[in-house]
């Protein structure tokens, strides 16, 4: 699960061309839109846009000129509709989440949920460490922002949140472990712990408090620092 996920958005780069990709709404984004945004060769933008439709995070529409004139037909990159992300990087990832959840609740409940979210810690850690010097972000709120685009790009479709008595959110509006979450909800001990690990490699040490959660029928999970 983790190689899959990794082979799409493992380079910091690829990470921002799919938030990119999705910003760019129905319209999509082309690669040589791409490649000047980014700073890139044209080659290189394609293949980092290939690669995220190979996972099934971008769909590739071809599209003539306007107005039926003269021109070669351009590719255009859109992000995937619909829950995206781990579920979808290969077929066997819905038998592995399943699995782990169901080995999971061989445990009791604490332990369970302890070891689930020292998982997502460890995975958390690995991505901050992926990410270049400059991501490493310096306050509270861009190290947030940043867990949010991560989260995103692991099909999350999240994004930061600040609140009124100071504390910051993380707000998951899609869960990419699907239906297996809302049948062992202690899965979701993962996603507070590629938080706590994601901020303490860009931040520093936390301490994330799952505020609600799909899983347990609310509208979206929320994790709050």
């Amino acid at each position: 699960m983790v190689a899959a996920v990794t082979n799409a958005f493992g380079d910091p780069t690829r990470r921002q061309i799919y938030l990119h990709a999705r910003a760019g709404g129905d319209r999509g984004v082309t690669a040589a839109a791409v490649a000047e945004e980014f700073s890139l060769h044209p080659n290189v933008a394609r293949h980092h846009l290939d690669k995220l439709a190979a996972g099934g995070y971008v769909d590739v529409h071809v599209e003539r000129p306007e107005g039926g004139g003269v021109g070669r037909p351009s590719k255009h990159y859109r992000a995937a509709a619909g829950d995206v992300g781990l579920q979808l990087s290969d077929p066997s990832t819905d038998l592995i989440v399943t699995l782990l959840a169901k080995a999971l609740a061989l445990l009791p409940k604490a332990q369970a949920e302890a070891l689930a979210e020292q998982v997502g810690e460890d995975y958390g850690r690995q991505l901050a460490a992926s990410m270049s010097p400059g991501e490493h972000a310096r306050s509270r709120r861009a190290a947030m922002q940043a867990v949010a685009d991560a989260f995103t790009a692991h099909g999350f479709a999240a994004h930061a949140e600040a609140r009124g008595n100071g504390t910051l959110a993380i707000i998951n509006e899609q869960c990419p472990f699907g239906a297996v979450a809302t049948e062992h909800p202690v899965i979701c001990a993962v996603d507070r712990g590629m938080v706590r690990g994601m901020l303490a490699g860009l931040y520093g040490d936390t301490m994330p408090e799952t505020e609600s959660s799909k899983a347990m029928g609310d509208d979206v999970c929320v994790t709050v620092v």
